[in-house]
């Protein structure tokens, strides 16, 4: 066994990674949520907008980390650099107990629960197992197959998740692209526009609650675009990585952000905001297409949803590993998790840890909207943190490489707004991702004082 990761992506990889993460089946689907909460369309487009600038901030602002900090691991290794090892494990834990795994999980159901639109037996309602303290649905069966074929797949080698990643984006871009552009020149219609945008806002509605209720609604949004990140992920295995990992964020973001915001524009131009509201199962594609092309719009979105939700799998699968390979190397996490596969470089013992964990999710959670907030709650904390780091950095490494200090001071406003602003209207679940980071505290200083008892026993 080796140690050694590859340089293998390219920036047209990267860019995949970014954009093929960041792309799942949110679009599709958190509109509808984001209308209930803020009951305006004007409203709604304003969330799309904020999660897309608070995105791209966050791209922009990371770049800095980016060219100073070369180790593996990414963020972890930012987070490291910027403060100390018990805020990068902290980071590490929450990320392999809520954060990279319980989305794994989510999309992962989310492919099982769009097959089941073309495959009704594939249902949340058809129990392979149905005991009093044990509920496993063939949807649930089917997510945990996607999420252990993925992982083989990208256990074979870098050169297959990435392949896999590339087919994965490219068809959800070119599948959304056709939804607009078909959407537009027949779904669009004058009596709906007005409907949705005509005497529907007054400055009188420019408050500091609606301003806290749109940043808490603001949760769907930033959860469909939060894993620009996972590229820093795997900065060992990107060729020329001062260079292309910068450029992936920006256009991987700029990407993705459009193509977000023009498909809600459709959804505003073609179905009333009631409509959008109360959309069954929140699908407000499936609303639209099936007012364009009648049932047979139905399977279409959920074909596109399954493509979607694979690749942002593949995409968090891919590159999560990479941290706990990386912890491990620090002595952080148990050894065996560093090991890289001589063959097919890549960190196999890692990769099968995460599927593990994200399958426990997917067997005892199986509901995609109740893992959202507590995993933005716990994404917003670190990406937070490493913004005001950045600073931090530079305080501590005054000769280091400065980029624009807006997209930092800008990223950690709006982050710091939307905690507080869930924190207020979604306590419970912000409690609930709270403690899942402070469970790592203790799990800390029992692995350093294991760590310290091992070296005595074992000097080398």
């Amino acid at each position: 066994m080796s140690n050694d990761l590859k340089r293998t992506l390219n920036l047209k990889d990267s860019i995949s990674v970014v954009a093929g993460s960041m792309i799942g089946c949110g679009i599709f689907i958190v509109s509808a949520d984001i209308a209930r909460q803020t009951n305006n369309t004007w409203f709604l487009l304003f969330v799309w907008i904020l999660a897309g600038v608070f995105s791209l901030s966050g791209a922009l602002a990371y770049t800095e980390p980016v060219l100073n900090i070369k180790e593996d691991g990414g963020q972890y290794m930012f987070l490291k650099k910027m403060y100390n090892d018990l805020t990068a494990f902290l980071y590490g834990w929450s990320l392999l107990l809520v954060i990279q795994t319980a989305t794994i999980g989510a999309v992962c159901i989310a492919v099982g629960k769009f097959i089941g639109i073309i495959f009704p037996f594939i249902s949340s309602s058809i129990y392979l197992i149905n005991l009093p303290f044990c509920h496993i649905s063939l949807q649930q069966i089917f997510a945990l197959l996607v999420c252990i074929i993925l992982t083989y797949v990208n256990s074979k080698g870098i050169k297959y998740g990435v392949l896999t990643q590339n087919i994965f984006t490219a068809t959800k871009i070119l599948s959304i692209l056709a939804i607009i552009v078909f959407g537009l020149f027949f779904g669009c219609s004058l009596p709906v526009i007005k409907s949705n945008f005509f005497n529907t806002l007054s400055f009188s509605d420019f408050t500091f609650s609606n301003l806290e209720i749109i940043s808490a609604a603001a949760v769907g949004a930033i959860f469909s675009m939060v894993t620009w990140n996972n590229i820093t992920f795997i900065s060992a295995e990107v060729k020329n990585p001062d260079k292309n990992i910068p450029l992936a964020l920006f256009w991987g973001v700029v990407l993705v952000g459009i193509l977000y915001f023009l498909i809600n524009i459709l959804y505003t131009f073609s179905i009333p905001l009631e409509q959008i509201k109360t959309a069954p199962e929140d699908i407000v594609a499936v609303v639209l297409m099936q007012n364009i092309t009648g049932e047979i719009g139905k399977y279409i979105i959920a074909i596109i949803i399954m493509i979607s939700a694979a690749g942002s799998a593949n995409g968090l699968i891919l590159t999560g590993a990479r941290v706990y390979y990386q912890m491990a190397k620090d002595r952080l996490l148990f050894r065996n998790l560093a090991v890289v596969n001589r063959k097919t470089k890549v960190p196999v013992n890692s990769l099968w840890l995460q599927c593990f964990w994200s399958c426990i999710f997917i067997l005892f959670c199986g509901n995609y909207s109740e893992l959202l907030d507590y995993v933005i709650y716990a994404a917003l904390i670190f990406y937070v943190l490493t913004a005001i780091g950045i600073f931090i950095y530079r305080y501590k490494y005054p000769n280091c490489k400065k980029i624009n200090s807006v997209f930092g001071m800008l990223f950690s406003l709006l982050g710091i707004f939307i905690i507080y602003s869930l924190t207020m209207h979604k306590f419970a679940n912000s409690m609930k991702s709270l403690l899942i980071i402070a469970t790592g505290i203790p799990v800390y200083y029992v692995w350093q004082k294991y760590k310290l008892i091992t070296n005595k026993e074992n000097p080398s």
